[in-house]
């Protein structure tokens, strides 16, 4: 069976079951609600996977610090004073061998809970990713699930010594942790009265901080929540562990894994491969890495290669944003998938904000054309601002262009996150969590996805005619990635060469063609608000010559909406199609013999 697209919905899974509508500034659970492993239903999954979708990145799962005591499990509540929310952050993990206890009905069975979704999900035929964060773990954490022979991170460490290749943390010896000075009169828990919320955090020695501070107080805009995770890099960045082999860009995985058998390798490097192990053995598909590129790219060769040696269609996807490290982390680091955030996405988002130019795609695509299938394309994630916003483009169907190039115009896989495909704007003043982004750190209600949720009915009921089109036309375009062999073949753009001959053809318009052995197609958009475009699209040389085609009139159809034809003329002088395009309106013509 030939490749198909992968489509990634990534959803948070605290707020995606949550119907409570109150959205209180720092409300605790119980006044705004939280949402659990059984709010995905089998009628939940079933509406996730029509739209396309191959694999859901369940954002949230391992146990991370959070305000409130579970007594019936024996965790206490964390300190507010290093916790950012009240809900915590998901990347503050404190339990690597537990799941979050708000997201179970039942806390004392809640990996069962879990397991549970994982069975469901795979019963949709959809795969389940969940988050690994490999450089950084909770300034409070505490394994109370270790598997036996387990043990802590830090339990080991030499903490008189800012460092030893096989200590889990970096130190400052002889100074204790002080928290940063508030900025911008923050409070945590907004000023509530709790028994922790005293201004102190015992920590004697202080350990570096999650960015990297080394400072004993850090600064209010470090990741003070969370400590450094140490992989045998001194802090003069001398490596002590193995080099890779100099020919390890050109090596497959399974080579990496061999070149690392017998060879001693720094003690976090083997935890970080233990509780991968322990996830891939209860059912998860693949890992989504938070922040790898401050990770070294040995460590993942090395965590990679023993990942796929468990399952080598596990889906390794990671958070890099630094361009020239792009190729080291797929080739040598072993990576299915980078975000294509400083790339693709920031360009799309300011043609959407209407001052950026589709000129720019063309570089985009050319730079990355030898890594392409590698860079996981989307417009949001939990990381940034909600389409929909007033401080992103303030209006959902201002993405359909961009999400139609983001989604066509290579064969990398596509990502939607929830509420995107409804227009959530992400507006709630959540407490920690500020608006235009949906909060990760608080309990909160996400509204226009309960709207779709209708009481868990899970069938769009309390949606507006316009925001069912919006997520039908989300729908539409995933489903048709999803099922075109083309879209994972070849690519070659017409922009340039319908900039330079055809004036009706501007710079809020792309176009390109993609085909394999078995379809071809033609993609344009047009991302102007306000002016239809009225051209006649010309074809390039290169592709008349790629694809072959004879003298004649074709007629042709648009195949991912289905609603328009046209013809396409070839003669001598070259070939060309009358087109027309509605303002943000795109289309797929397919071109057979």
């Amino acid at each position: 069976m030939p490749p198909k697209k992968i489509i990634v919905y990534q959803v948070f899974t605290r707020l995606f079951g949550n119907t409570n509508r109150s959205n209180i500034p720092w409300g605790t659970k119980e006044q705004n609600g939280v949402g659990k492993f059984n709010d995905f239903t089998d009628a939940a999954l079933a509406e996730i996977k029509k739209l396309g979708v191959s694999h859901i990145w369940y954002t949230g799962i391992p146990h991370h610090g959070i305000i409130g005591d579970f007594p019936e499990i024996g965790v206490p509540s964390d300190d507010p004073d290093v916790i950012k929310g009240r809900a915590g952050s998901p990347y503050a993990v404190r339990d690597y061998y537990q799941v979050n206890p708000d997201l179970a009905v039942d806390v004392t069975r809640r990996m069962e809970e879990f397991e549970a979704l994982i069975a469901r999900t795979h019963t949709q035929d959809m795969q389940v990713i969940i988050d690994m964060v490999p450089n950084h773990v909770s300034r409070h954490y505490e394994g109370k699930n270790n598997p036996s022979g387990v043990q802590d991170f830090g339990a080991t460490d030499d903490n008189t010594v800012a460092y030893h290749k096989d200590n889990n943390f970096y130190y400052i010896p002889g100074e204790s942790f002080r928290l940063p000075e508030s900025k911008n009169g923050y409070q945590p828990l907004g000023g509530e009265t709790h028994p922790l919320a005293n201004g102190i955090f015992l920590e004697d020695p202080v350990k570096w901080t999650g960015n990297g501070s080394r400072k004993a107080q850090p600064d209010f805009y470090d990741w003070y929540e969370t400590v450094k995770i140490n992989y045998g890099v001194s802090p003069e960045g001398k490596k002590e562990f193995e080099k890779l082999p100099a020919d390890a860009a050109t090596l497959d995985w399974s080579s990496h894994y061999e070149f690392w058998q017998g060879k001693a390798v720094p003690d976090s490097w083997r935890k970080f491969k233990d509780i991968t192990q322990f996830w891939l053995s209860k059912g998860v598909d693949g890992f989504r890495f938070d922040m790898a590129e401050m990770v070294p790219v040995e460590f993942w060769s090395y965590l990679n290669s023993h990942i796929k040696k468990t399952n080598p269609k596990a889906l390794l996807l990671a958070e890099v944003y630094n361009p020239s490290l792009y190729r080291d982390y797929i080739h040598k680091g072993k990576m299915d998938y980078l975000y294509d955030k400083v790339e693709l996405y920031d360009t799309l988002k300011q043609i959407m904000q209407g001052h950026g130019s589709t000129d720019n795609l063309v570089p985009i695509l050319q730079v990355l054309s030898d890594i392409e299938h590698h860079m996981l394309h989307f417009l949001e994630n939990h990381d940034e601002q909600r389409i929909a916003s007033p401080e992103f483009a303030g209006n959902p169907w201002k993405a359909l262009p961009a999400f139609v190039v983001s989604a066509t115009s290579t064969t990398a896989p596509t990502m939607i996150y929830f509420g995107q495909e409804v227009g959530e704007p992400g507006a709630e003043i959540a407490g920690f969590g500020q608006p235009s982004r949906t909060s990760i750190f608080d309990y909160i209600g996400v509204p226009q996805h309960q709207k779709w949720m209708n009481e868990r009915k899970f069938d769009g009921g309390q949606l507006s005619s316009d925001e069912k089109a919006l997520r039908n036309y989300y729908a539409e375009v995933l489903n048709f990635t999803r099922n075109s062999s083309a879209l994972m073949g070849e690519c070659l753009e017409l922009h340039t060469h319908n900039r330079k001959l055809n004036p009706d053809y501007t710079n809020t318009s792309f176009a390109f063609a993609r085909w394999d052995e078995n379809q071809r197609l033609l993609v344009v958009t047009n991302f102007d608000e306000y002016r239809s475009l009225n051209t006649t699209l010309r074809l390039s040389p290169e592709l008349l010559k790629a694809w072959n085609l004879k003298p004649g009139t074709r007629e042709l159809e648009e195949k991912m909406f289905g609603k328009k034809k046209t013809k396409l003329y070839v003669n001598e002088q070259g070939a060309q199609i009358e087109l027309i395009l509605g303002p943000w309106e795109s289309a797929a013509f397919e071109v057979k013999e």
